[in-house]
């Protein structure tokens, strides 16, 4: 029997239910040139934590200045998103945050939807993991406890798209594996690669929370799959970082945007109709420009291409970036990347053929590993 450690987060019980192991006490995180080079010489990076950036007063002053201003925005999205998972799914409804970044994102539209149709959906946040697929105990779980709800997993942004076919690929061989006929589709605030059927935009816009690594995201690391840790009847694994409780921020974050929800009815209304108006199934576009800056930059590995303010900033705080190309100077969206940028020394270019505000590049430690 799978151990449900549901408090594993500084978030309120009632927000979300974590489905994740805590391994607080087991696992140290590796710098980030170590975790560079194992992950660029074959180690998946799910088998390692990354250090937590200790953000300057200078970067936190740009994300509360960010959150301020971005705020009704965000808010916005979350209510067409919410609202267009109502309209497709119904009511009887599990909401299923793929953490991390994916979590605030759906205590938001969990708070959304009973602010705005007094109902309490279940939300639970479970790990998923490119290249080695869903966290099925988890879902198994989710499953034995709604068996007749139906599920909308959630996530906080596209890049490329690549969880997006993770979670494609997982939740197809976990029907056929099962019996069971979960719909793979996934509602992102933005959606600015296209990838996907419910957003909230498709503009490449800063998400506040995006900023931020644990202080924003519950204080949970990114989540872990490594054997040494990991048995075959766990969760995948997550560590607490209660030695960061006087600086967090998540219940800030997340009561900041839901204190707007009253006063923005007007403007997801217009949001939903602009959507209905312009809607196109999605063309993958930010994947077809990811390939032609593959081959404009010679690299070999599509992995090392991060596109999107969200991932662009997941660059800046956890890799080594090589570069930082950006789409346009003087984007308001792109303050935090530049002062980051500026912090570790890496180089910004102009690069205008792609969909995205801009995109991060890993620097290749090693020629023949590119």
């Amino acid at each position: 029997m799978v151990k449900v450690n549901s408090h594993i987060s500084s978030y309120n019980p009632n927000d979300a239910i974590f489905l994740l192991k805590d391994i607080s006490d087991l696992m140290k995180e590796s710098s980030t040139e170590t975790r560079e080079q194992a992950i660029q010489a074959g180690t998946h990076y799910s088998e390692m934590l990354p250090m937590e950036y200790k953000p300057s007063k200078a970067y936190m002053d740009l994300f509360f200045s960010s959150l301020q201003q971005y705020k009704h925005k965000l808010a916005i999205a979350v209510g067409v998103v919410a609202e267009q998972i109502i309209q497709t799914k119904g009511t009887n409804l599990v909401l299923i945050s793929l953490a991390r970044a994916g979590t605030p994102i759906g205590i938001l539209i969990k708070r959304y939807i009973r602010y705005q149709y007094n109902l309490d959906v279940p939300h639970y946040c479970i790990s998923i993991v490119r290249g080695r697929g869903i966290d099925e105990n988890a879902l198994h779980y989710i499953l034995e406890h709604h068996p007749k709800e139906t599920i909308q997993f959630i996530d906080g942004w596209t890049g490329k798209g690549a969880i997006k076919k993770e979670l494609e690929y997982a939740v197809h061989t976990f029907n056929e594996r099962n019996n069971t006929h979960i719909s793979h589709c996934m509602a992102v605030l933005a959606d600015p690669g296209y990838c996907t059927s419910i957003y909230g935009t498709r503009e490449d816009f800063l998400i506040p929370s995006a900023c931020l690594n644990a202080t924003v995201s519950g204080l949970i690391s990114r989540t872990v799959l490594n054997d040494t840790y990991i048995g075959p009847n766990d969760f995948h694994g997550v560590k607490y970082y209660k030695e960061l409780e006087q600086e967090d921020l998540s219940n800030f974050f997340v009561d900041e945007v839901t204190d707007l929800f009253p006063s923005v009815h007007s403007h997801i209304d217009n949001q939903l109709r602009y959507i209905t108006s312009t809607y196109t199934d999605p063309s993958w576009q930010g994947l077809k420009d990811i390939q032609s800056i593959q081959n404009h930059f010679k690299i070999d590995d599509i992995n090392l291409i991060k596109p999107g303010v969200g991932e662009t900033t997941r660059v800046l705080l956890r890799r080594i970036p090589w570069k930082i190309l950006i789409r346009q100077q003087n984007n308001p969206d792109l303050k935090h990347i530049l002062l980051l940028a500026k912090e570790k020394n890496v180089p910004i270019e102009i690069y205008e053929n792609m969909a995205y505000s801009c995109c991060g590049l890993i620097k290749p430690l090693r020629r023949e590993t590119i």
